[in-house]
């Protein structure tokens, strides 16, 4: 079904974000009301052009965010994104091109402006590929029972190191450094603006039911903070009045592997703490292997993450590292007509070149299929069993697989 022609879909004006706002919750099923506290906080995100709404009369009926970001490449390059967030129909209008309409025009103005990508954390997955989405990264969390993971209970060895609690002005202060030495480290991360730290610190509080949690920074014998946990503990006890309380892992980042062990074995070692809620980590993460008893550790969500949706075959290409050499012609099939086309892919642990060719295809894929690719973390000879990669050249797969895989996997530490 078509929209009608009296939805009006475009920018919204400064004026009509509470309104806006007011369609963000509905679409999420929240409460349709929006407190003067949580307009005031999120105004400070509106950025003209960017805020898409339906309007049937004055009444918005589909809200659509979008927002400059950088993602982590293979190899450390950041990459210039078109973040996409705040997408909702109203129930009472779904099925008439609304998300079609907005997403149009969010990715015309991306490609305009030169952005490589466009991203999204879907909340269901069948919507985007038809949009040239596909799935770049996972999330895995753990839930480790604690009793059982072999861990000295005295807490970690640090060897002239040192943990510390920290108030949320030292997080504002540490944070960020730490933050981009390990993006650039991390394919699929993304950036932090000083609205995320402020939000992820409590200096804004969009949601009246925010509490603060502990922050805990480790720190390397010359003071170099090498990791952040930030976390928190409900208070439970058991029927026999003793504790068993589970310590919540908002967010952690190390750019060590030291950092790492030692926040785990801490937070592990807290008086009380019966378990353990890993958040979102990567599908590889450390975590159950830097226990003595791995199995202390079990998997209780698994998901896809962070979705990518090229919008410059070239410069995604090039923008990456590949550890071996080769070549590969790539046929990108692309409904939407922005950046399909046969590509010739050269590619050594020197450098890349990706250019257009007349060459006969040794792979033909749609542009999801390639967004899947891009960071890594899935396999072509995969993809092709399940009907989604076509291989033209006999052993093209196996090639391909070769350049693009990396040896750890792809991981987006944040939600948008």
């Amino acid at each position: 079904m078509s929209a009608p022609a009296d939805i009006d879909v475009r920018p919204i004006t400064e004026a009509e974000y509470p309104e806006w706002l007011r369609a963000v919750r509905a679409g999420f099923l929240r409460e349709p009301v929006v407190s003067a506290a949580e307009r005031e906080a999120r105004r400070r995100q509106f950025e003209p052009g960017r805020f898409i709404g339906a309007f049937e009369g004055d009444r918005c009926v589909a809200t659509f965010r979008s927002f400059a970001q950088e993602v982590t490449a293979v190899g450390g390059e950041f990459v210039p994104a078109d973040a996409i967030s705040a997408v909702t129909v109203t129930a009472t209008h779904r099925r008439r091109g609304l998300l079609t309409r907005m997403m149009s025009q969010d990715l015309a103005a991306a490609k305009e402006r030169g952005d490589v990508l466009a991203t999204l954390i879907a909340a269901e997955y069948r919507i985007y590929g038809r949009y040239g989405f596909g799935p770049a990264t996972s999330g895995t969390e753990w839930t480790v029972d604690v009793p059982r993971t072999g861990l000295d209970p005295r807490g970690p060895d640090l060897d002239g190191c040192r943990i510390d609690l920290v108030d949320p002005d030292d997080v504002r202060k540490i944070g960020p450094e730490l933050y981009d030495r390990v993006r650039r480290a991390t394919p699929g991360a993304i950036s932090r603006d000083e609205w995320r730290w402020q939000l992820e610190t409590g200096a804004v509080r969009p949601d009246p039911s925010w509490t603060e949690p502990f922050f805990a920074v480790y720190r390397a014998p010359d003071g170099t903070v090498e990791g952040l946990m930030a976390y928190e503990v409900d208070d439970k006890w058991a029927d026999t009045m003793q504790p068993s309380n589970t310590a919540s892992v908002r967010s952690m980042i190390a750019s060590t592997p030291a950092a790492e062990r030692a926040l785990w074995h801490y937070l592990c070692s807290i008086d009380w703490v019966m378990q353990v809620k890993s958040g979102w980590r990567a599908p590889d993460d450390l975590l159950p292997h830097l226990l003595p008893n791995p199995p202390a550790a079990r998997i209780t969500m698994h998901a896809d993450w962070l979705w990518v949706r090229i919008l410059d075959v070239v410069r995604a290409l090039e923008a990456r590292t590949y550890d071996g050499a080769g070549e590969l012609v790539l046929e990108v099939v692309d409904a939407s007509g922005m950046t399909g086309g046969r590509y010739l892919l050269e590619a050594s642990p020197d450098g890349a070149t990706c250019t257009a060719t007349t060459r006969s295809a040794d792979l033909t894929l749609d542009v999801r299929e390639l967004a899947t690719l891009w960071l890594g973390d899935e396999s072509v000879v995969r993809l092709a069993a399940l009907g989604r990669v076509r291989e033209e050249r006999a052993g093209a797969g196996r090639e391909a697989d070769a350049l693009l895989r990396t040896s750890r996997r792809a991981w987006c530490p944040d939600m948008f």
